[in-house]
């Protein structure tokens, strides 16, 4: 299940490095590259409304099998492509298979587990989820330098084979009594009904305030992402080998996070854990944008509190995720999916702004990360606490 999780963050690390190399061979125009990232996170945002329903309807274990044969086709499309334009296609389609193993691994933890447990052991999945971002850009820095970018994409065709067998070890989690066997008429009209339950999904407070502390804290995360390079190695003028090791340590900070947050869920319970993170993410990131503004500190100064900041993820969506999936017993893929929906929608926002408002220095980044952290603590605190 953690492999499943991992999915959305193999399928961008293990290339990050080889996307020079990528431009120069495929002659791409400056900022044409990026739209394979771009394409990626609009891919799994919206995939995963399609996955969860569907799960819903007919189990977990088929539409993760049908997502991993997407995820291996889009891979193998990917690594033939012969432009930009059709490797930011054949992502899409890469994205949309990995949906399903993100939002469905994520149903699965609530087949299995209720309440303070089920928090527990997403984090703990998610701890071991994390080895992958630590793992990827290097080994992709490796493939590079022995071979050409191509082979990682072949890598991630041999990854998702291996992952498509290790699916028959796992044994169906939706429970039988919610699987049925009607005709297909049937099935394709409860599917419809499923995706028209979305809009009641989104009227429902408590799977709505979970899902937006998601999306704000990870408009923070993506702003991060897409804006931490230039702030280290073209502001600061730190080397890009550095910026690598201030990736991982970043990647580090989220595992203690989990690692923390599965043993303090089980004392404080799940909503209390989720306000310190979320608290957190406010006080790091405010200070990350005095930080950003003032110059105080240099590139250490900027670096303390975003890894703070980045390491409040171990307590922030664990804890949310799970929280909304408490809501309801009967569509936690639907659920699931709304929630990453929005999650990775935030994404797309922060990776998106802080290329537009960029000016040559920390301060839009900074700003951004602090509008995350004031958003998350603020649906945090819409949150009710269940006797």
């Amino acid at each position: 299940m953690s492999a499943l999780m991992a999915f959305a963050s193999i399928s961008t690390d293990f290339y990050l490095p080889a996307m020079p190399e990528m431009a120069k061979d495929l002659a791409a125009a400056p900022g044409r590259i990026e739209l394979t990232i771009s394409g990626y996170l609009i891919g799994i945002s919206l995939g995963q409304l399609f996955w969860g329903p569907i799960s819903d309807r007919v189990g977990r274990r088929l539409p993760v099998a049908i997502g991993i044969v997407l995820f291996i086709i889009g891979s193998a499309g990917c690594g033939l492509a012969q432009s930009v334009s059709s490797i930011i296609v054949w992502r899409v389609i890469q994205a949309i298979g990995a949906a399903a193993s993100i939002v469905l691994s994520r149903a699965m933890v609530r087949d299995l587990y209720e309440g303070d447990r089920a928090a527990q052991v997403m984090s703990l999945l998610m701890a071991v989820m994390t080895i992958s971002p630590l793992i990827a850009p290097n080994a992709g820095a490796l493939i590079v330098s022995l071979s050409s970018w191509r082979m990682i994409f072949a890598l991630l065709v041999v990854i998702g084979l291996v992952t498509l067998i290790a699916l028959f070890t796992l044994p169906e989690t939706l429970p039988s009594r919610r699987e049925g066997g009607s005709s297909r008429g049937a099935a394709l009209s409860e599917l419809g009904a499923a995706m028209l339950d979305y809009g009641h999904l989104l009227k429902r407070r408590a799977v709505m305030s979970h899902a937006l502390v998601c999306g704000f804290y990870y408009f923070g995360m993506f702003a991060y992402v897409a804006g931490s390079p230039f702030v280290f190695i073209d502001y600061h003028q730190l080397p890009p080998s550095f910026y690598g090791l201030i990736f991982t340590t970043c990647v580090v900070g989220i595992t203690i996070g989990n690692l923390i947050n599965s043993r303090l869920v089980m004392r404080i319970g799940r909503l209390t854990s989720l306000r310190a993170g979320s608290a957190g993410a406010c006080l790091f990131g405010l200070w990350l944008a005095i930080s950003a503004w003032s110059d105080l500190g240099g590139a250490l100064g900027f670096f303390v509190p975003m890894f703070l900041f980045v390491s409040c993820t171990g307590l922030i969506l664990p804890n949310a995720l799970s929280g909304a999936l408490e809501s309801s017993t009967n569509d936690a893929g639907a659920i699931s999916a709304l929630c990453g929906a929005i999650q990775y929608g935030g994404g797309i926002f922060g990776s998106g702004l802080v290329g537009l408002c960029a000016d040559g220095t920390a301060w839009p980044l900074g700003l951004l990360i602090a509008f995350s952290g004031v958003g998350t603590i603020g649906f945090s605190l819409l949150l009710e606490r269940k006797s």
